[in-house]
């Protein structure tokens, strides 16, 4: 199949949407279809307010029509709900093309984070965006039903994997530093709860690793703690592989492929028990849920994370591509002349 994939999350952010669509896309190629990913990459692009390194793009519309008409997709996919999102539903509106979603990130719970606008207004924007699609994915049971409750119609789900043969317990970093180690990775940011974590009264060493607009502020607040910055493959593996254990104090994730990535290099989670978490984690083997974060950083710490390996073994991209493109809406043959001419 000729699949076009529209993002207006790509590299050389990170994150866990830029890492889930490329893995999609690198698996699907491998399974033999033609992948057109439609990102900010080459276009014309201003930094999000709050998230500049998020690129939003200027003026869409005519090169996303130009890129569909002359890909001619089998299938049309639209990850993200920014301007090239809109271009791209814009396109499959007016020629009647069926199109999936996909419903990344709780941006109500975000946006109300940073400013004073009702969680109510942002689902009602999110519920106009997606109400067009044949199929809004979403990546755990937890999502899929908060959606149902607001409203969302056709919801299923396209679960996440994990590269166990980069995250792996082996060849771990040597932390010069109070043991037990604690380690967050993630974005640096209001949003992801961290200071959640920051405060608690634990013996040892807490590691943040990543960065985001926060991240100087916390560094001048939070002095006993070390903040190494963005760590990437193999290098995070070790790092994780080198810490006791992960802790994960977001309470707005949709997922979380980081706390997959820390199970596969053996490290329990700590986390409070909300979507994502109640998902990935299974309470008491590979990690602790728990309304108190302490209370679950100190449980995780006596777990086997040779468990959390094993959980993680069973999570791959193969697998969870081969459920993206069942999620699919193939174009019906009836379109596929529209398609031909559907030029801007």
């Amino acid at each position: 199949m000729r699949i076009a994939i529209a993002t207006d999350a790509w590299e050389p952010q990170v994150n866990g949407v830029v890492t889930t669509l490329g893995q999609t896309r690198d698996e699907l190629e491998r399974q033999g279809h033609e992948v057109l990913m439609i990102t900010p990459e080459g276009r014309r692009t201003i930094p999000c307010p709050t998230y500049p390194e998020i690129r939003l793009t200027l003026f869409a519309s005519r090169g996303v029509e130009r890129d569909l008409a002359e890909f001619q997709p089998d299938c049309v996919h639209i990850a993200t709900e920014g301007t090239l999102g809109l271009a791209t539903r814009r396109w499959c509106k007016r020629f009647r093309m069926p199109f999936t979603t996909a419903y990344h990130t709780q941006f109500p719970e975000y946006v109300r984070a940073r400013f004073p606008i009702p969680v109510s207004w942002t689902v009602a924007a999110l519920k106009w965006f997606h109400k067009p699609a044949v199929r809004t994915m979403v990546p755990t049971e937890g999502i899929r039903q908060l959606l149902i409750d607001r409203g969302f119609e056709d919801v299923v789900i396209w679960s996440r994997g994990v590269e166990t043969d980069v995250f792996k317990p082996v060849d771990p970093v040597d932390y010069d530093v109070e043991r037990p180690v604690w380690v967050y990775v993630g974005r640096v940011a209001v949003e992801k709860n961290i200071e959640a974590f920051l405060d608690l009264e634990l013996t040892g060493s807490k590691v943040i690793i990543g960065d985001g607009p926060d991240r100087e502020r916390l560094v001048r607040e939070y002095p006993d703690c070390h903040f190494l910055g963005y760590k990437f493959g193999r290098e995070l593996a070790r790092h994780l592989a080198g810490a006791d254990v992960f802790v994960f104090p977001s309470k707005t994730d949709t997922f979380g492929i980081v706390m997959l990535e820390a199970m596969a290099c053996g490290l329990p989670v700590a986390a409070y028990p909300v979507t994502g978490p109640i998902d990935v984690v299974r309470d008491g083997e590979t990690g602790i849920l728990h309304d108190d974060l302490k209370t679950a950083c100190i449980k995780a710490l006596a777990l086997d994370g040779s468990v959390a390996r094993r959980f993680a073994e069973g999570r791959n991209w193969q697998r969870s591509t081969e459920q993206f493109a069942t999620n699919l809406a193939p174009v019906p043959d009836n379109r596929r002349e529209t398609i031909k001419t559907a030029t801007p």
